[in-house]
């Protein structure tokens, strides 16, 4: 009787150890952000965005720093290639002039590919409601964009 059970938990072990390496391999292939990703690149002190997930989409013309003009309310994914040190944080305001709720991209965080997930400090969803951005230092920011 003691014999099955051992049998049965090396039988149990084997087929976990031929199914972890398999699952952890499926795991490694799929990549957060693939497109963000390709399109990062050296700091140049800039803030990116587009008007689709994942980097993807039309880039949108984002002046650096104060209102975004014609940009406004289109962004769906972001780019932090701002120079590290003091303010290296993209600070991104829902209304113009830096107004109403604001959330900040870390510059190692490099881009957040889905803002869909992501709220102002007022609560207010991030996706397709960008009016400004500034650079700020970390103690500015109230909310980070996941």
């Amino acid at each position: 009787m003691r014999k099955s059970y051992f049998a049965a938990a090396v039988l149990g072990l084997t087929a976990l150890g031929l199914t972890v390496p398999a699952t952890a391999q499926a795991t490694q292939t799929t990549v957060a952000g693939p497109g963000c990703a390709a399109q990062y690149g050296p700091p140049d002190g800039r803030l990116y965005a587009w008007d689709a997930q994942d980097c993807q989409g039309s880039p949108l013309a984002v002046p650096n720093g104060w209102n975004w003009g014609p940009a406004a309310d289109r962004a769906s994914s972001l780019m932090n290639r701002g120079y590290t040190g003091g303010l290296d944080h993209a600070a991104v305001y829902d209304k113009p002039d830096y107004a109403g709720g604001h959330a900040c991209l870390a510059p190692g965080e490099q881009y957040a590919d889905d803002l869909a997930h992501s709220r102002f400090t007022d609560g207010t969803p991030v996706s397709d409601a960008i009016s400004a951005h500034r650079w700020v230092n970390r103690s500015a920011c109230g909310a980070f964009l996941t």
